[in-house]
């Protein structure tokens, strides 16, 4: 026979709580004033003002949008799609990069098609980047090198939802006219 196990509830006399009362240490005058704390943030600040002034290739900040941050090279940036040299898109609409985005933004339809290379084809292709978290697992799982993220190119404001969601004809033109990239081509 088993015992019965012990009410998860007590109704009975609480516990004594120890308490411990620290006794704090009395500021003197000027420490209550915190001028001491205020000089020195404020010699921090003058020093780095001199530093700026004294040479101003150092600084780091950017007179955006006069002038652009660098971007470094592994930079994540906007997604696009690759072509092949017949401009068809490269994508074989196997979903591994639907399936491994961790967020669920990539959405595929595929098609029947007749390419050599491929029997299926994407035939939408859409990515809600308001979802995407820029991982980067789509461009990893992509066997046939169709997805990549190095335009460059930082996340766009919009006012509208609906302009968050880029489909296929926006990630194969998606580099502008001044980008050597400006249609999306394997290199």
């Amino acid at each position: 026979m088993r015992t019965p196990l012990p009410p998860l509830l007590s109704f009975s006399t609480p516990k004594k709580i120890m308490t411990l009362i620290l006794k704090q240490k009395k500021l003197t005058w000027w420490q209550k004033l915190y001028v001491p704390e205020i000089l020195r943030g404020m010699l921090i600040t003058g020093r780095h003002l001199v530093k700026n002034l004294a040479n101003p290739s150092r600084m780091k900040t950017f007179a955006w949008p006069e002038v652009k941050k660098p971007i470094d090279e592994g930079y994540r940036s906007e997604h696009r799609l690759m072509l092949r040299d017949d401009d068809t898109v490269r994508c074989t609409a196997c979903m591994l990069c639907a399936t491994a985005c961790p967020a669920k933004c990539i959405h595929i339809t595929a098609g029947e098609g007749d390419h050599p290379e491929a029997e299926k084809f994407a035939t939408a292709y859409t990515i809600d980047m308001l979802r995407c978290i820029y991982c980067g697992f789509c461009v990893e799982a992509c066997p046939c090198d169709a997805i990549r993220m190095d335009t460059q190119k930082p996340v766009e404001a919009n006012y509208k939802r609906e302009d968050f969601i880029k489909d296929i004809y926006y990630l194969t033109h998606n580099h502008g006219d001044k980008s050597p990239y400006s249609i999306a081509r394997y290199p």
